[in-house]
């Protein structure tokens, strides 16, 4: 019996099956370079959902961390507001990545008495200062993290700090205008301030901070990452499936590879569904394919059910997408669904696909010439397939 999957959806990818972004990572470690001789680097990783950012930015921590001795934070913020929440999380971790360090002791005087042992067993700590001690830590945090550096220079080459999805942080121009400030005063006050800081976010939200406050868009190193190509899709699966011993048929690893569509989060759900359904130690083309057809009901049912079948109220709307899915097909033609569709359908179509775009489910097949469109990623299309046959049958 199976105990485990290699792979882990929704989840970024451990470092032994990290594959790709030598071009990125060439480019970010020559900031990261740049940092240890006290220069303040600050790096915007952005992509779209599931492309990988966390996981390269995971891969990035911990070679930093092992190879180049720095002192590593991956800092997530889903749901932090507030300039005070990112300090305490902040400054949390340089705690929890210190704690029993061998230079734990020279900077154990900042958290003062405001640590927090939690846990069953007490094991892990949460950093609780009041909202007073956390206003003067967003204040200062030049010079708090700049003590921090300091106290630790012997042991430590400079501190790599992710902040992971920022999105509620960047509404209000209020983090704007702070990291600003906080990027000028190091300029103008510290020589010497060996840190650098990776925020990582969707395009949207780059130019969101932007809006706010414009001079950021020159602060920033943009690393933009895109989908992985076939050959490093291949290399992920032939990683993850050898770690438990399974052999991959070249057809079954070709079927795989296609629907992945170089997206990381496609190839975890794939892989995880593939892995569950090994017989034997040996996936085939009909296994793969059994697993496809499994992950893409699991995407449509985390992504596709509540941002278009449950939003979409329209009962015309739903009636189009039932009707784009009557064949599995990863693009169509706006002439030959409009055919399909009853006169009160027809007139509300145009709506329906412009309404599709924005919701991230199709784009315009633009090479292909004026109303061809594609679904964004092919499993996507197979799922809108399964739900048609379904409704046929409750029907």
């Amino acid at each position: 019996m199976k105990e485990y999957s290699p792979f882990t959806p929704g989840n970024p990818v451990s470092k032994e099956f990290f594959v790709g972004r030598e071009k990125q990572i060439k480019e970010i470690l020559r900031y990261a370079n740049q940092s240890t001789g006290g220069k303040l680097e600050n790096v915007f990783l952005s992509g779209e959902r599931g492309i990988g950012k966390s996981s390269l930015a995971l891969f990035l921590r911990y070679y930093l961390q092992e190879d180049k001795n720095f002192l590593g934070l991956h800092v997530f913020l889903g749901g932090v507001g507030s300039l005070n929440e990112l300090a305490r999380r902040i400054f949390e971790n340089i705690y929890k990545v210190s704690n029993k360090k061998r230079w734990f002791e020279k900077i154990s005087g900042y958290f003062g008495n405001y640590i927090d042992k939690v846990g069953i067993f007490g094991i892990d700590v949460t950093f609780n200062p009041t909202d007073k001690s956390l206003s003067e830590i967003v204040r200062n945090f030049p010079t708090a993290l700049y003590n921090i550096t300091e106290k630790i220079k012997t042991d430590k080459r400079a501190i790599f700090i992710i902040l992971d999805d920022i999105n509620g942080l960047c509404k209000k121009p209020e983090f704007a205008n702070w990291y600003k400030s906080f990027v000028d005063y190091v300029a103008t006050h510290r020589l010497n301030f060996p840190v650098f800081i990776m925020l990582i976010g969707l395009p949207e939200i780059r130019d969101m901070l932007s809006e706010h406050q414009p001079s950021l868009s020159r602060i920033f190193r943009v690393i933009e990452i895109e989908n992985l190509d076939d050959k490093e899709v291949t290399e992920f699966f032939k990683k993850a499936f050898n770690s438990v011993e399974i052999k991959v048929e070249d057809d079954a690893m070709d079927f795989m590879t296609r629907f992945s569509n170089g997206l990381p989060i496609l190839m975890h759900e794939i892989g995880d569904a593939v892995f569950w359904n090994v017989t034997n130690n040996r996936v085939t083309k009909n296994i793969a394919i059994k697993g496809v057809v499994e992950a893409a009901d699991r995407i449509g049912k985390k992504y596709l059910d509540p941002k278009v079948f449950r939003a979409i109220r329209s009962q015309r709307y739903r009636s189009i997408l039932r009707k784009i899915g009557e064949d599995i097909k990863m693009g169509f033609h706006k002439k030959d669904i409009f055919e399909k569709l009853k006169e009160k359908e027809q007139k509300v179509f145009d709506n329906f696909l412009n309404r599709m775009i924005d919701l991230g489910i199709i784009i315009r097949e633009i090479e292909k010439g004026r109303g061809h469109y594609k679904f964004v990623n092919d499993l996507y299309s197979i799922y809108i397939w399964l739900e048609s046959e379904n409704f046929k049958k409750r029907k």
